[in-house]
């Protein structure tokens, strides 16, 4: 379920759709303006299209009862992704929690901190979730509030998919005792959600598991995972006083005023 993608964020796969026993072959093309065909002489061989599942032979095949399209050499079946699953084939995917661990390090201040602060217990962390009002603080998170908190529907967002984030505010006074330096969690979602732009919308890849039978024929299962991808983003900032700049300040205003 979940596909680490790269540093700082988390995949969480709640739809799919599987094209199984993929073999290298020749096949008919998915039917769309480009490939449907009624002769061969509507066929190119060796043509490869943008969108193309793989090169075309030059023959025009049967696709269905109604209608042919060119014969590809890819891997076959070739894949239709014309129609997702609805409702999302992981529903409960937002009962799902996930464990965040945040380290910072103010250098010029020489001070480090990390989100599981010194008051947490291994008691307390087996037991919590985070919520905004009664465990502020609590480094794990249920993927359904923090969709919620952001404003959105998880059931909606689970069949494309699309973008979170996961937001960590370190605005700390070192003037203060290290004990008030504490995280703020906020939560928002960076993809477009726009009825307007219904071009591959929401969030997706692919990638193939590959398998060899006893006779040494490669087939492979390809899946076009729709899910959330959750980005942990760290800001903030920490100041302290010191009593050197700020007589310069002060200095520095005085002349400039010429007193």
């Amino acid at each position: 379920v979940l596909h680490v993608q790269e540093e700082n964020t988390v995949f969480v796969m709640t739809n799919v759709i599987l094209t199984l026993n993929q073999r290298q072959g020749r096949c008919p093309e998915l039917p769309d303006d480009e490939t449907e065909c009624k002769e061969k002489s509507d066929c190119v061989p060796g043509y490869v299209s943008t969108h193309s599942n793989g090169i075309q032979t030059g023959d025009c095949v049967p696709y269905n009862d109604s209608i042919k399209t060119c014969e590809v050499f890819a891997w076959c079946p070739v894949e239709d992704d014309c129609h997702v699953p609805k409702p999302a084939f992981l529903q409960e995917a937002e009962n799902f929690t996930i464990l965040v661990k945040n380290n910072i390090w103010y250098p010029k201040f020489n001070f480090s901190k990390r989100n599981i602060l010194p008051t947490i217990n291994s008691t307390y962390l087996k037991n919590c979730i985070y919520d905004s009002q009664t465990d502020p603080f609590c480094p794990i998170f249920r993927l359904g509030k923090i969709v919620e908190a952001a404003e959105q529907n998880f059931q909606e967002m689970a069949v494309e998919g699309g973008v979170m984030a996961l937001q960590i505010n370190w605005d700390c006074n070192l003037d203060r005792a290290a004990s008030h330096c504490v995280p703020k969690y906020s939560f928002r979602r960076l993809d477009n959600k726009d009825s307007a732009h219904t071009v591959s919308p929401g969030y997706n890849f692919r990638f193939a598991k590959y398998y060899k039978d006893s006779n040494g024929t490669e087939s492979r299962t390809l899946v076009k995972a729709y899910g959330i991808r959750f980005d942990i983003i760290v800001f903030g900032k920490a100041g302290k006083f010191d009593v050197i700049p700020t007589m310069i300040n002060i200095g520095s205003g005085l002349a400039l005023f010429g007193v």
